[in-house]
């Protein structure tokens, strides 16, 4: 990876040029007959020769194994198929995030199928993440035989050993694991410490992905039991648009199944079989076919909304919903909440960003917590501090009888393992997460013992010195080759998320002509090369940084600029356009 040395862009990067072996990419672009640009990138991403064909055309048949390759995925379907056979009751708790409601939903729509009514218990945020006393005393009530937790439950000892004198309980989660894992029926969760299956990208999966192989493994098991002999199957790859959409929206590297999944997903989408996210997307006035943008930043943010700031269980009913008149009246419900939510987040990343600003830090890290901070939002500020200050962050709300935290990391630092540590030495009454990304809970006067542990973690794990962020770029060209042959061909690396980013293309020896501003502070221009070629370009909410500055202020200076290409139709003529996302000016 080659470096500009000493250079930084005007958006406060270091941009990073991918320099893979040009051998390989050669054999590579031969054996598969690939434009040298996706051989570049291909080997740039690491994806090994074998392993191109299922990168660039992800199938489920290739890329799932047999679900019995996970531990106690076997005995966990047979005590589920055992419910179905007997029509017992059986009871699911959920999360409250996208990956908990769509997780949730996919169990429930099929165990629907088979006519199972499931009784769901999805926490609120007030009743704190995962299993909880409460939850079980209403499953007593109602007569539930077998409890599934899913999205939760790998590190809930307490209440799930206390539980499983009385239920049958299956776990089916994701999360980081002990070695300890919690006396019920079944665990089933590729990041078992005790795991051996043979195929790593399983630990990739979000909850649903999880959940999904569940409910092959249970579907099989009643087929061969004779279940559907009068009955009609239930079509599995129907609920791909839901476990697509937690798989995104879970930010899970996409990855070997995860691939598959949200290629086949994004299509089911497409078809809008699912009567909730049709009228999701009606209210959002949302036409064309879905992508791994819209499932991130357009419905997974208003399916959260309602986790954050409303009903923790009305992301399950919606995504459940077979009702028009319900459907149409929760989609709509979800977007005031949506609006709802933004309004809160606005002001606790005001009142965090004064915290930080005003306050010498200590550590290489953002710690900031306060009273009346709603904890609905706290994980989305975490994030835009992380963005901001390119540091690890920490925040929390003071409620009146403990402290939820969320936190958000960089490179180079396992929060997971963070948390997990944090809890074994008292620090932290709670709380568990992925390598990025994670939650926690703790006791007020617990708090200046923790941000030292957490900071003196940070130190020993990235460093102490201030961190600037590193910009990759994938690829050099010049702008007479930005066109609609390069977006088209850069379209097989989708889908885009964490573990394959969208392309990042920089372009060479550029002038900025007619910078205009339009909507919310966005800066239209066309890039000019010295040889006359000439490409349509934006800056999405530039104004107030130093690119849109530069961009409105260029006197035909020649820069460097990189950014992603989009192609579409506008008036039946193809055409592509860059979105720029930062700019170096020529030395």
């Amino acid at each position: 990876m080659q470096q500009d040395a000493g250079q930084i862009s005007l958006n406060g990067n270091i941009w990073q040029r991918q320099e893979p072996d040009e051998g390989e990419c050669s054999r590579l672009a031969d054996a598969y007959g690939l434009p040298h640009i996706l051989a570049s990138m291909l080997c740039a991403r690491g994806v090994a020769f074998d392993d191109v064909e299922n990168f660039l055309y992800p199938k489920l048949q290739k890329l799932m194994p047999d679900p019995y390759v996970l531990k106690d995925m076997q005995k966990a379907a047979e005590r589920m198929a055992q419910a179905v056979q007997r029509g017992q009751k059986v009871a699911i708790i959920g999360d409250y995030d996208v990956d908990g409601a769509t997780s949730t939903s996919i169990l429930t729509r099929f165990l629907r199928q088979v006519s199972i009514n499931p009784i769901i218990h999805i926490p609120s945020r007030e009743e704190g993440y995962g299993p909880s006393d409460l939850a079980f005393a209403e499953f007593k009530k109602s007569g539930a035989d077998l409890v599934i937790t899913i999205d939760c439950g790998t590190t809930a000892f307490d209440v799930l050993n206390r539980a499983a004198t009385e239920f049958d309980i299956i776990v089916i989660d994701h999360h980081e694991a002990e070695v300890i894992l919690p006396k019920v029926y079944a665990v089933v969760n590729p990041k078992r410490l005790d795991e051996e299956n043979p195929y790593k990208y399983l630990e990739y999966m979000s909850a649903v992905g999880v959940g999904f192989m569940f409910l092959v493994a249970v579907n099989r098991l009643l087929r061969e039991q004779g279940f559907y002999k009068n009955k009609t199957e239930p079509e599995l790859m129907r609920l791909l648009d839901l476990v697509a959409l937690g798989t995104v929206c879970d930010v899970v590297p996409l990855l070997g199944l995860n691939r598959a999944y949200v290629k086949q997903g994004l299509k089911v989408m497409a078809a809008q079989q699912n009567m909730g996210l049709k009228y999701l997307m009606k209210e959002l006035k949302f036409s064309g076919a879905p992508t791994t943008y819209h499932l991130g930043f357009v419905l997974g943010p208003r399916i959260n909304a309602c986790g954050r700031v409303g009903d923790a269980s009305l992301g399950s009913k919606l995504l459940c919903s077979e009702n028009e008149v319900e459907a149409q009246e929760l989609a709509q419900k979800f977007d005031t909440l949506n609006t709802d939510r933004k309004e809160i987040e606005k002001y606790v990343f005001l009142a965090a960003m004064e915290q930080v600003e005003s306050k010498t830090q200590e550590y290489p890290m953002i710690f900031v917590y306060g009273k009346d901070w709603h904890q609905g939002v706290i994980g989305i500020v975490a994030g835009k501090l992380k963005e901001r200050y390119h540091a690890p962050a920490f925040v929390m709300s003071i409620e009146e009888d403990e402290v939820k935290g969320s936190a958000r990391s960089i490179e180079g630092l396992d929060l997971g393992a963070l948390i997990i540590s944090a809890k074994e030495k008292g620090l932290i009454s709670g709380g568990g997460g992925h390598i990025m990304a994670a939650g926690f809970s703790l006791k007020e006067e617990q708090i200046p013992a923790f941000r030292q542990f957490v900071g003196e973690y940070v130190v020993n794990n990235i460093g102490n010195e201030k961190i600037v962020p590193q910009l990759p770029i994938d690829y050099t060209v010049s702008l007479n080759a930005v066109n609609i042959d390069l977006s088209e061909q850069l379209n097989l690396l989708e889908p885009y998320g964490s573990g394959n980013a969208e392309p990042i293309i920089c372009v060479k020896d550029v002038s900025i002509s007619w910078p205009q501003i339009i909507g919310s502070g966005h800066i239209k221009c066309t890039l000019v090369s010295a040889l006359g070629a000439k490409v349509s370009a934006i800056a999405f909410r530039a104004v107030d940084s130093n690119l849109g500055n530069a961009l409105l202020n260029s006197r035909g200076e020649v820069c460097d600029v990189v950014g992603h290409l989009k192609a579409d139709d506008w008036q039946g003529r193809k055409r592509v356009q860059f979105i720029i996302l930062d700019m170096m000016r020529k030395q």
